[in-house]
Parts: C-alpha cells; structure tokens; sequence
C-alpha cells in the first residue's frame, strides 16, 4: 500500500518541482495571443472580438486558453455569461495595448516595404536628365508613393557610375551608354544636339542652322573629348566644316549665360527645357545628331521594389520629354521630320 501510495504521489510532486521552471519558460505571449486578449479588452465579448478578427468564436476560445496557460494565470473569468478580465488583465492591457499598437505599426511598414511604398529612394544623374526627366518621373512617383523619401543628386558623369558601383545611388540616369564593367545600361532613348542663340540674333530667323552657318560665330559647345563633342566633330568634318568651340563646356546649362549675354551662339543637347529660358530662341542643328540617354543600374544589387517603380517611372518621363522634343522641332519646320 505504501509503494502504491508512493506511486501515486510520484507524478504530483514531479509537476510541483517542474511548474516554476515551466512557467518561467513560457512566461510570454505570442502575436496572435496579444491581439486576442486586445480584442476582448476592447469587445468585452467573445463574438465582438472573433468579428474584429475575422475568426470564429471557438478558434477564438482555443487561443486565449493556450495563452492563459502559457502565463499560468487566468485573464477573464466569465460571470453571467460575460467575461470579466482579472486584475492580472487589467494589470497587462495597457502594456499590451501599446505593445500591439507597435505590432500593428510594423505590419503596415513591412507591407509597404513589401509592396514598394515606403522607405527613400535615391537617384543619382548628369545634370540634362536631372533637370527634365528626373522632375516629371518625380512628379508621378509621389502621385503614387507620397511616403517615400527621395534623394536625387546632380554629378558628372564619372562621379554617377561611381555611385551606382558602390551603392550610392541604385539608379543612374546619363547621356551615355558605353558598356561599363558591372553596370547594366539600358538605353531609353536619344536627345537631339541643337542650336541656342540669343533673342535678335540674325541665326534665330532661320528654320535650323547648319555647321556652315556656324563658321563665323562664337561657338559655345562640349570638349572635343566628350561624346558629344566627338560626334559633332564628325558631323563637321563630314560637312567640310570645323568644329572649333570658343568655350567649352562639359554640361549644357553652362552654356546658357554665355549665349543669354549675347556672347555667341551654342550647340548643346535638347533634352534641357531651353524654351523657358527667357532670352533665347531654340532651332535644330543639321545634320541631326542624337546623344544616347541610358538608365544605370547596378549588376550586383537588385533594386528594391521602390526603385523598380522609380525605373518605370523614369523610363516614362523619359518617352514623354523626347516627345515633346519633337514636338517642338515639327513646330519649327515640320519638314526636318521627313
């Protein structure tokens, strides 16, 4: 009798020496438990609370037991049907109120995160493309995306792919496509080298202006060592024409108060929205010569989903400038179209 009281007893005293560690061990409640005992703090009631989640009543009911006995302390007693939260719930609802307030918080960020909708972006862009193309894709990426920070910086050429190498800047936009190691370059277009003369100057009467023109001026254009100056060099020389500028240029806007002062007349790129710069009069160039526009990414760090949508959004802003480009030209003389 003794041995088989001693038996008895043997698996109650086992749980009396284990309970305390056990409860130490699972003193903690899980998300989805915390969203429960939130819900019925709020509700008062097993339905309102199972509507609030989208559950049923007895899942519901099967989470908030598993979670009481994780504590190792009831957290509602029922009374006349109701539940009554205990003085230990009243003790934990405003912690965990504000624990799930948090919870909340970071399912909403990594959702966006997920989807593309928050976060910062950043850019990275020689200066004709920054001044026309990345303002429009802008414009409609924070249509869209008005959470997201978006860095957008303006350097040389070298100074972009530098930045899209070391993870600077995950976008690059150039007038440039030349292969470059570890860099994929996505060609969006090409922009139309053209003539800016001042306002009352005897070329701005003419429908286009060619090399032939240009010979007794002050010319203002790109180093003959840039891509631009190499190929209005060899639009020149195909001409029978020089190509010597009186002042060179690396970027465009350079040119302007050279030729707003009534310095001389410059070749430059068509991609700067020229036309709205008081004092100046816009005509082609023949023969037409095009700068290629390319798109710099990275071939070793894929860009996050916001930046996948920043892409689209400048190859979109891209389109319509060019566009728009052409326009302009067909208004001039539609004929240079043919």
């Amino acid at each position: 009798m003794g041995q088989g009281g001693g038996l008895l007893k043997w698996p109650v005293r086992a749980r009396l020496r284990r309970r305390p560690n056990q409860t130490t061990r699972n003193f903690q409640m899980q998300a989805r438990q915390l969203e429960v005992f939130c819900m019925l703090m709020r509700s008062g009631t097993v339905t309102g609370a199972a509507a609030m989640l989208n559950i049923t009543q007895p899942a519901l009911s099967q989470i908030l037991l598993h979670a009481e006995d994780q504590l190792g302390f009831k957290l509602f007693n029922r009374v006349r049907g109701k539940l009554v939260p205990t003085r230990e719930a009243e003790e934990l609802y405003p912690e965990a109120e504000r624990i799930f307030s948090e919870l909340g918080a970071l399912r909403r960020r990594t959702a966006d995160m997920r989807f593309g909708r928050t976060g910062m972006i950043r850019i990275a862009a020689t200066t004709p493309p920054a001044m026309s193309i990345v303002p429009k894709a802008l414009l409609s990426f924070r249509a869209t995306y008005p959470d997201i920070v978006v860095r957008s910086l303006i350097a040389p050429l070298v100074n972009v792919v530098d930045m899209i190498r070391n993870g600077d800047a995950p976008l690059g936009i150039v007038m440039n496509n030349i292969a470059r190691p570890g860099i994929d370059v996505e060609t969006l277009g090409y922009a139309e080298l053209i003539c800016i003369v001042p306002e009352g100057h005897h070329l701005a009467t003419r429908d286009s202006i060619a090399f032939a023109d240009l010979q007794n001026e002050t010319l203002i254009s790109y180093r003959a060592d840039t891509l631009p100056g190499q190929l209005l060099a060899n639009a020149a020389a195909t001409e029978n024409q020089s190509f010597n500028p009186a002042i060179e240029i690396d970027i465009s806007i350079t040119a302007l108060p050279f030729v707003r002062n009534g310095f001389g007349v410059a070749i430059v790129d068509g991609l700067l929205p020229w036309e709205q710069f008081p004092g100046l009069v816009r005509r082609p160039l023949l023969p037409r010569k095009t700068v290629p526009i390319a798109l710099l990414t990275s071939r070793d760090r894929p860009l996050t989903g916001s930046h996948l949508a920043m892409r689209d959004y400048l190859r979109q802003a891209c389109a319509g400038v060019l566009k728009q480009g052409e326009a302009i030209r067909e208004q001039i003389d539609p004929l240079l179209l043919e």
